[in-house]
């Protein structure tokens, strides 16, 4: 398996979860890859269980410093970056009664900024070494649709699907394809705290959110970050040369479009 034999891969909150599932079926498909996080130790465990075709990078996706310096080190190790992940991203709920300007700005600044300002810096590589590229941004079944409580992290989810969009088209002339993914539900440690806030708010015992959600899926289940990473390949793929602004739903069936 060598869809991506010869590319180098960056993929920003690759230390666990769907982050950590993409990185390792990268490797598997022949990309070196990037394991981007703020999260230090474990962008270093998971690079370090993968060997040579791995590096651990400290960033910090609100902060333009950090991520200059990431990708720095990753351009000055294996000569540029030919795919992009932006699957960095944090959850919170709240009723808007509760919403404060910290939360909002959290959630944007990381779901929103982050996207665009490590997509900035990234794009700036692939355009000079003019081999074009691969770019995935991370949206969800909450971009899709509104759902009560959760104003912020939907409108944040919405936004990456326009982002894309208009990337890909700015992007289009330089052979620079952006597609993104809108997950479903998928059981990783994020869905923890995400049943832990339904509890609070819908009042519900702790574990009930999560068993509705999965029992809720089309296809009966809630998904596994490895059924996320695959579709990645895919759109990180030459089998996906003539795709781009595209945002393909991966939810068992959640949301038809």
């Amino acid at each position: 398996m060598t869809r991506l034999a010869g590319k180098n891969a960056l993929v920003t909150g690759g230390a666990r979860g769907i982050g950590r599932a993409i990185v390792e079926a990268f490797v598997r498909e022949g990309a070196k890859v990037a394991v981007a996080d703020l999260l230090a130790d474990q962008a270093e465990e998971t690079a370090a269980a993968l060997g040579d075709a791995a590096m651990a990078v400290e960033m910090n996706v609100t902060d333009a410093a950090s991520i200059a310096s990431g990708v720095a080190a990753v351009e000055a190790k294996w000569g540029g970056i030919d795919i992009l992940v932006n699957n960095a991203g944090v959850f919170d709920m709240a009723p808007i009664a509760e919403i404060t300007p910290e939360m909002y700005r959290r959630q944007f600044d990381v779901n929103v900024g982050g996207t665009i300002f490590v997509t900035q810096k990234v794009v700036e590589g692939m355009k000079t070494r003019g081999k074009g590229g691969a770019i995935i941004n991370f949206s969800s079944q909450a971009g899709r649709r509104g759902e009560p409580n959760i104003i912020l992290y939907c409108s944040t989810k919405a936004a990456v699907i326009s982002i894309t969009q208009s990337m890909a088209l700015e992007f289009a002339k330089d052979k620079i394809r952006v597609n993104a993914i809108a997950p479903g539900v998928i059981d990783t440690p994020m869905w923890d705290v995400v049943d832990g806030l339904f509890a609070k708010y819908d009042h519900l015992p702790k574990g009930e959110k999560k068993k509705q959600v999965g029992l809720a899926v089309p296809l009966g289940h809630m998904g596994s970050p490895d059924e996320i990473a695959d579709p990645v390949v895919f759109l990180a793929s030459d089998d996906a040369r003539y795709v781009t602004a595209q945002t393909l739903n991966v939810d068992g069936g959640n949301w038809m479009s």
